[in-house]
């Protein structure tokens, strides 16, 4: 949600904290009672992620946390927790809006429940886009107006929401035998999130909106047939190669995905100015280190998975592709008539898509060539005569 305009005040952190404990700063003093207490020391928020504390995404969290507590130099102190340390991962919104937890690391996706156009920043069609135009979107096509105005639709105006952290293309998932066609998901018990319920639905799978640390027990006893979950490292260090060695690579059905940084809106709003501008700031630059360090890990695992682990990966095959965008066209016409915000968002992200993926279409060069010449089969040197 955007942010809302405060008055400037002092950046001094003593006459802050005076402030707070004379009482001249009652919003300050609400959201803080512990700084009226105690007139000294720094601002202490607990926080919870919706990911287990061994997977990256969590790593992700804590990286946040630490630029601001950093950039603040310890005036403002984040402790991030892993899911279920306070609640489960799929009632963090609801914490935060109420001031149970102060803020939050997770994704629009998990509140689908609530209101299923909030997938449309983690799991839709995305038309065309990738993570990264998704953000581009958001910050300057009108998505950050659109969240906000769709947060107050289902009476949440106690989160202050940050989107940030491009997602690589997800994989189709992990399954027991490679998929060849469309069909094979009839009948499979698959587990998604979001709007790619409503699209493995399409294809007939029973499909299961499991969190990320209850995925890989859950094939492990038979629950389910097969699952998807996000990239090479969190699924390594969750254990999928545990319980499967087939894995799909390439999908539409969340390829353009981000991360959501919640605060309690009353408590980041007490906060100085010169500390939300610092946050600001903190969500952009962790989002570009994020980026940075999936190309990192995630290389590094994909090797590891093929080597250590012996998992093979497959291509999803392009049967299954154009059927995923086929049914898109039948979910979005669906939704857009059932519901009039979803469809106000589609038509945003789609006429943004129109020319920022025709523009990037047209100026990249594909680097598949660049590939098969430095790291492609070398021609054998020809004969001396």
């Amino acid at each position: 949600m955007s942010d809302t305009k405060q008055p400037e005040l002092k950046p001094s952190r003593r006459k802050f904290l005076a402030a707070a404990a004379t009482g001249t700063a009652g919003a300050v003093a609400a959201g803080f009672p512990m700084i009226a207490k105690a007139q000294a020391g720094p601002i202490s928020m607990r926080w919870q992620s919706t990911w287990p504390a061994k997977d990256i995404f969590h790593e992700y969290a804590q990286d946040f946390a630490k630029k601001v507590n950093d950039m603040t130099g310890g005036d403002l102190k984040i402790e991030v927790l892993p899911a279920g340390a306070v609640v489960p991962a799929f009632g963090l919104l609801e914490a935060v809006s109420k001031g149970t937890l102060d803020g939050g690391h997770g994704v629009l996706g998990y509140h689908y429940g609530k209101q299923n156009a909030l997938a449309l920043w983690n799991s839709g069609p995305a038309f065309g886009m990738d993570a990264n135009m998704l953000l581009s979107w958001h910050k300057y096509g009108g998505g950050a107006e659109l969240l906000a105005k769709l947060y107050a639709s289902i009476g949440i105006t106690t989160v202050q929401s940050f989107l940030y952290g491009p997602m690589a293309t997800q994989p189709l998932g992990w399954f027991k035998k490679p998929v060849t066609k469309p069909e094979d998901f009839k009948g499979l018990k698959f587990r998604t999130n979001g709007l790619a319920i409503d699209l493995f639905t399409a294809m007939g799978a029973a499909v299961n909106a499991l969190p990320g640390g209850e995925i890989v027990p859950a094939m492990d006893r038979g629950l389910l047939d097969a699952a998807e979950f996000n990239n090479a490292t969190s699924d390594r260090l969750l254990g999928f190669a545990d319980v499967s060695k087939v894995c799909m690579l390439q999908s539409y059905h969340q390829s353009a995905e981000t991360f959501e940084i919640m605060f309690n809106k009353p408590k980041y709003d007490a906060l100085p100015a010169k500390m939300k501008s610092i946050i600001n700031n903190a969500v952009e630059a962790a989002s570009a280190d994020m980026s940075w360090k999936a190309i990192d890990r995630y290389s590094k695992d994909y090797i590891e998975l093929q080597t250590k682990d012996k998992v093979k990966f497959y291509k999803t095959p392009d049967a299954v592709l154009q059927k995923q965008l086929t049914l898109w066209d039948a979910i979005v016409e669906k939704k857009s008539a059932e519901n009039p915000l979803f469809k106000e968002i589609a038509a945003s992200q789609r006429a943004f898509a129109e020319r920022a993926v025709k523009w990037d279409q047209d100026t990249y060069v594909s680097r598949r060539m660049a590939v098969s010449h430095f790291f492609g089969a070398k021609k054998a040197a020809p004969k001396k005569g």
